[in-house]
């Protein structure tokens, strides 16, 4: 993992330069020249998930999430979600990954957590992917989410620890029926993991569809 885990640093750090302003962060980016990137990016870019039980493609909104889309692009470019399994499955909630391999074992990235984009508008409705987090309002890395169904108890409200939400930053545009089907899978406790599926449901493999529009 240790490859894995410089590649994902070195991606992340570049795909990051421009999104970020100066200062690394905050509120105000709108208004900041070097929010922007120094070249045309695709706002919408699609990743493809190849998982144990079919084909799931995702649209992301960059231009809404930036920073979010920005870390989570770096990561499926750098492999770092091959091989890792759906660890968190409620149907009638959401199916969550981005952190164990079937064997129980944690995938890290050194990357700094990042700030909460829940409050770009976006809503945690049936098929909006978001990011999963910590108690910690700002701390995802990793991990994300699809929602299973209309989740507007997970919705910003307001920028306090209770308000600030989970940050939407895509969509299922194709295979939403795989999302059911995983979602359906039986689930037992294991470790402390209350909701993990029986039979591991694996991402194979992720990857960025070039062209896609």
């Amino acid at each position: 993992m240790t490859a894995v885990r410089g590649a994902v640093l070195w991606i992340v750090a570049s795909s990051l330069v421009g999104c970020l302003p100066a200062d690394g962060g905050g509120e105000g980016d709108e208004d900041n020249p070097r929010a922007a990137t120094t070249e045309e990016r695709d706002l919408t870019p699609n990743v493809v998930l190849e998982t144990s039980k079919g084909t799931i493609v995702l649209e992301l909104d960059a231009e809404k999430a930036p920073r979010t889309v920005a870390n989570f692009v770096a990561h499926v470019k750098a492999g770092f979600y091959d091989g890792l399994t759906f660890h968190r499955v409620k149907q009638s909630f959401m199916i969550q990954t981005g952190r164990l391999t079937p064997d129980m074992k944690r995938r890290s990235s050194q990357v700094q957590p990042l700030r909460n984009e829940a409050d770009n508008g976006l809503k945690n409705v049936r098929g909006a992917v978001a990011m999963a987090r910590a108690p910690d309002p700002h701390s995802a890395q990793t991990e994300f989410f699809i929602n299973t169904v209309d989740n507007p108890d997970i919705d910003y409200t307001a920028p306090t620890p209770d308000g600030w939400g989970y940050a939407v930053f895509g969509r299922v545009i194709e295979g939403l029926e795989v999302v059911d089907t995983i979602a359906a899978v039986r689930t037992a406790k294991r470790g402390r993991f209350d909701d993990m599926p029986v039979e591991a449901v694996v991402v194979e493999r992720a990857f960025v569809r070039e062209g896609a529009q």
